[in-house]
């Protein structure tokens, strides 16, 4: 078994968030990433690469704008491939001066699922190893309480379909207490509760320094009370990576009482029942 499958074979869950190396920091060529879904029995993944902007918006980190024609069609090619279904996603970001430019362009992709995400306060890339020097710096609270602000703006925006590593700022271990995190969070999961949007389990946290899913018990915890409903996303930008701790995810998840998750077809959400615990139990379970 590879590092990170945790008894995931046969546990059925879709893998909706999946690199390539377009973004300029992923590897494998796509086809393996396919392979991998389906040798774990994983039934569906989802490419959502990095969105391009034509702002120049963090380019070191995204495909080039002329570069999304090779990602449809590359994406298109792997759904003719024997294995798990393939579907067409993104993750765009959100960030000041994004939404005039996604609002016209997403809704003319034909994307299955749209993911947004906040990388940057201001001009800091919070989660980039290079900068995160920059958290000795900054005020704790002052931080989160900025990238929540940034998210309120994300969920009341309808230009996404789910929040993806919704706690990302605890990347490298950077967390609020229970309370302040309640206090900042509850509002912003009410924005995301109203918009119809739902929020991913990321397994990625579990390769980072705080060696935790994002987001954490806590958040899913509130989530679920708004009935806030969940996919599962590996944040795969390897092919070892994909499905990587979904096992553990499934544990977070039933332990949060949720019972199904998100099918998205069209950016057009369904559901499925979640597969019982005792059905494939996690060889680990990361707290």
């Amino acid at each position: 078994m590879r590092p990170g499958a945790d008894s995931i074979s046969n546990l059925s869950i879709s893998d909706y968030h999946i690199h390539t190396p377009l973004c300029k920091h992923a590897e494998g060529d796509p086809k393996e990433f396919v392979s991998a879904a389906k040798s774990l029995g994983v039934p569906e993944i989802c490419f959502t690469d990095h969105c391009p902007f034509p702002d120049g918006y963090d380019r070191p980190h995204r495909m080039e704008p002329d570069q999304f024609s090779l990602y449809r069609e590359m994406t298109s090619d792997l759904c003719e491939v024997s294995g798990p279904h393939v579907l067409f996603g993104i993750e765009a970001d959100y960030y000041e001066g994004c939404e005039a430019h996604l609002r016209e362009w997403l809704p003319r992709q034909g994307f299955d699922l749209v993911l947004g995400s906040v990388h940057f306060i201001g001009n800091w890339g919070f989660d980039d190893p290079d900068q995160k020097g920059r958290w000795r710096s900054v005020d704790l609270k002052t931080a989160w309480r900025e990238y929540f602000a940034l998210l309120a703006r994300l969920a009341m925006s309808s230009l996404f379909d789910v929040v993806a590593h919704l706690d990302l700022p605890k990347k490298f271990g950077h967390r609020l207490t229970d309370k302040e995190m309640i206090e900042m969070a509850s509002p912003v999961l009410d924005l995301i509760a109203a918009s119809g949007m739902g929020i991913e389990l990321n397994t990625g946290g579990l390769r980072k320094p705080v060696n935790e899913i994002y987001p954490s018990a806590l958040i899913l915890g509130l989530a679920k009370e708004r009935d806030i409903p969940i996919c599962f996303g590996s944040d795969a930008h390897a092919p070892n990576e994909v499905g990587f701790g979904f096992a553990d995810a499934l544990v977070l998840a039933r332990s949060a009482g949720y019972t199904e998750s998100l099918l998205m077809r069209q950016r057009k959400r369904s559901f499925k029942p979640l597969p019982f615990i005792s059905d494939n139990p996690p060889s680990h379970h990361r707290h």
